[in-house]
């Protein structure tokens, strides 16, 4: 073949070339053509196909109401690299995509809205009022799916579920009946946590405790017999609710006074004084108010003592007539007035700063009142033990492993669940209440709702509670599949391989997956746990609202970045379960790793076009090799299986910085360099105006092609899951 012509490619071949990929890396042009070419070939849908091995990934179902926050992107980032991993293995890869109807969150946005308007839900009514809030679903639902497909999440949107579709809220009122009808759902006066801006009750793993500067009021209570005692509190509003004082049973300064009575300031009922080894003989003045019924410590020393419990306020922390002259006050208005009557009356001591938690709702950030409720409730202490064994037996295996004893310590100490909410937004609960015989109906989903009492044919009234998001949550693993009924897709892809999600809620939402997938499925839900951590920001505080800074909206740090760097970042700068600080010099770090890429892709795809057009076959066959091609392809051997063994241990960042080295280190600032050697005269760049080496056969230039190629591609697979 002539070799003289060999200098330049033809003009208009490399033209089409050099439009097809830019100098610099533009992930703004790059990005979402992309991700819609691999949804327009239906790469992420798979069927269920028994001749191969299914692996099962369901998203933990972000809030309808939320916007991309960079927790979503973290569990995004490292379910992704699962999911893509093992889809390139072989697997029959589904990644179960959803949404959460977040009853409180929702329902409060919602309200929000009728505020503008001067509307409360109640001047809607319920009916009008869950129509308004379907309504905004449809109108805003769908934001944070758009904004899950920036990242390039590559999950199956055509098996997209909603807790609230239909299906699912079947599965919802089969999971309440059975478990009623086997006693492991009941209803009855507890001790609750009450969230007086919201109107509902809260579980404790939804209450957030604040180191607070306060003030401990040491108040005299007058004894029936002569004297007084003192006692030390830091609400004194609650005063009114007390049925007893406590003291220490060793405590020498009132052991005489056990079994004697105390009068009750303003109000002036006889309260026991009583003796019980949990009081703190060293707090204040060793003797303690006990208000059982808006105190957990008291409420559990009531019980003990069969002490009444008394409920001072209302729904919205006003106070009831059980306050006496302070009935109607707000909670905080009575704490001011009856200090001023304590004040008259002498009765307050001493009055000191005292720093002490506060428990304030993590919805609202309203302090939460603890407060006798009528309420229902999931046996927990009964559906744990199975959910214990299964990871004490090594069916469910937790990365990273320390967490087994964060759960089982839990799990074994576990308390019922507090599964009503007095909210309108949700599942409401299927019980109805017969107004003329009292009876209790709990239907089967298959009977419909019952019209009339089966028992007396007199009216009913379904409850108005709504139950807790996370009930729903909590059959999010089978109940996406088609349960209760037995589909191909349940029976093909159930239990599930991994569930990835952050440490913060293993309570609120592993254990009870665990719980409900034994309970309803008879095994496990998934085999791993993968916990993940944090994103906080470079001084180490938590992001929030009330704490912007720059990166904050991962949306933003896309819009710079791009989502590659964005996840690249995340994977490679994170461990299992440790948090993370968000750095955007890190981030830009990454964006350069990926215009790196972007670089070395194109000298190849360039020179495979340049010698192909001089006759050299750029797709040749590994033959030939020098000492540099040996080198690059043991190196790149190396690099696959270490980068396997460490996919396969969960350690997915070990893999994105060995790829980043081998393909920084060694690919591009090595062999690159050396294949100009072969390919242009003299080595010499910039390489794209170089005449060809016209003294390099055409066998070396096919080979360092060959090779070029093949690592690119090799290492390109290779770092696909991550970005």
């Amino acid at each position: 073949m002539d070799t003289t012509q060999q200098t330049i490619q033809p003009q208009a071949a490399q033209d089409g070339q050099e439009a097809a990929m830019s100098r610099a890396y533009d992930h703004r042009a790059i990005e979402d053509r992309v991700y819609q070419q691999w949804l327009d070939n239906g790469y992420f849908t798979p069927p269920s196909d028994w001749t191969r091995r299914p692996w099962t990934l369901m998203m933990p179902p972000p809030n309808i109401t939320g916007v991309l926050h960079h927790g979503h992107a973290m569990t995004v980032a490292f379910e992704d690299v699962m999911t893509r991993w093992r889809r390139m293995m072989g697997d029959n890869t589904l990644y179960l995509p959803g949404t959460d109807h977040a009853s409180i969150a929702t329902q409060a946005v919602v309200e929000r809205e009728l505020q503008k308007e001067g509307l409360t839900r109640h001047d809607l009514g319920r009916e009008a009022f869950v129509e308004r809030v379907w309504e905004w679903r449809e109108h805003h639902g769908n934001a944070i799916e758009l904004q899950l497909r920036k990242l390039g999440t590559s999950c199956d949107w055509s098996r997209l579920r909603f807790t609230l579709d239909d299906q699912l809220s079947r599965a919802v009122r089969e999971a309440f009946v059975r478990l009623y009808h086997k006693g492991l759902i009941y209803r009855g006066p507890y001790l609750v946590n009450w969230c007086p801006r919201c109107g509902t009750v809260i579980s404790n793993l939804e209450v957030v405790h604040e180191e607070t500067e306060g003030e401990l009021w040491t108040v005299r209570y007058d004894l029936d017999s002569g004297g007084h005692i003192e006692v030390a509190t830091t609400r004194p509003e609650t005063i009114l609710g007390d049925t007893a004082v406590a003291v220490h049973p060793d405590d020498e300064r009132y052991r005489n006074l056990v079994g004697h009575h105390a009068i009750l300031p303003v109000l002036g009922r006889r309260i026991p004084i009583i003796a019980d080894t949990a009081v703190d003989a060293a707090f204040g003045t060793g003797a303690v108010k006990v208000t059982p019924g808006h105190d957990p410590n008291d409420y559990e020393l009531g019980q003990r003592h069969d002490l009444p419990a008394v409920s001072i306020m209302n729904d919205d922390a006003s106070l009831n007539d059980e306050a006496g002259p302070y009935a109607g006050m707000d909670r905080y208005d009575a704490r001011e007035a009856l200090l001023r009557d304590l004040e008259a009356e002498q009765r307050i001591r001493d009055v000191t700063t005292h720093r002490h938690a506060v428990g304030t709702c993590d919805r609202c950030g309203t302090v939460v009142e603890p407060r006798i409720s009528e309420q229902w409730f999931a046996k927990q202490t009964v559906l744990a033990q199975p959910a214990i064994q299964a990871v004490k037996d090594g069916r469910i295996k937790f990365v990273p492993q320390h967490f087994e004893r964060t759960y089982l310590h839990w799990m074994e100490n576990v308390h019922d669940w507090e599964i009503s909410r007095q909210l309108w937004w949700g599942h409401r609960i299927p019980v109805w209440y017969c107004q003329q015989c009292s009876e209790t109906i709990v239907p089967r989903p298959d009977e419909g709702d019952p019209e009339r009492c089966p028992e007396c044919s007199g009216a009913i009234e379904q409850d108005p509670d709504v139950l807790d998001t996370w009930f729903s949550s909590a059959l999010w693993p089978f109940s996406t599949l088609g349960w209760p009924d037995q589909t191909e897709d349940l029976a093909y892809f159930y239990p599930t391989d991994v569930l990835e999600t952050g440490y913060e809620i293993i309570f609120l939402w592993v254990s009870r997956m665990i719980m409900t997938g034994i309970e309803f499925m008879g095994e496990p839900p998934f085999h791993h746990v993968y916990l993940h951590g944090m994103i906080r920001h470079l001084d180490g505080s938590k992001i929030s609202k009330s704490n912007p800074q720059p990166g904050d909206d991962p949306l933003d740090v896309i819009e710079e970045y791009g989502a590659d760097a964005l996840r690249y970042w995340i994977v490679t700068g994170s461990t299992p379960g440790q948090d993370v600080r968000l750095s955007l010099p890190k981030i830009a770090d990454a964006r350069n790793f990926a215009n790196k890429l972007w670089n070395a892709a194109r000298f190849v795809v360039l020179a495979r076009d340049r010698n192909e057009a001089t006759g050299a076959n750029a797709n040749g066959a590994l033959a030939n090799l020098g000492l540099a091609e040996r080198w690059i392809l043991s190196r790149c051997h190396a690099t696959v299986a270490e980068v396997t063994r460490q996919m396969e241990a969960y350690q997915f960042g070990e893999a994105g910085r060995t790829l980043e080295e081998f393909l920084w280190g060694e690919f591009c600032d090595w062999y690159i360099e050396l294949s100009k050697l072969s390919l242009y005269a003299g080595g010499q760049g910039p390489w794209q105006d170089v005449a060809l080496d016209e003294t390099t056969s055409i066998a070396s230039r096919e080979t360092a092609l060959a090779v070029l190629s093949y690592v690119l591609d090799v290492s390109l697979r290779l770092l696909h899951p991550i970005m």
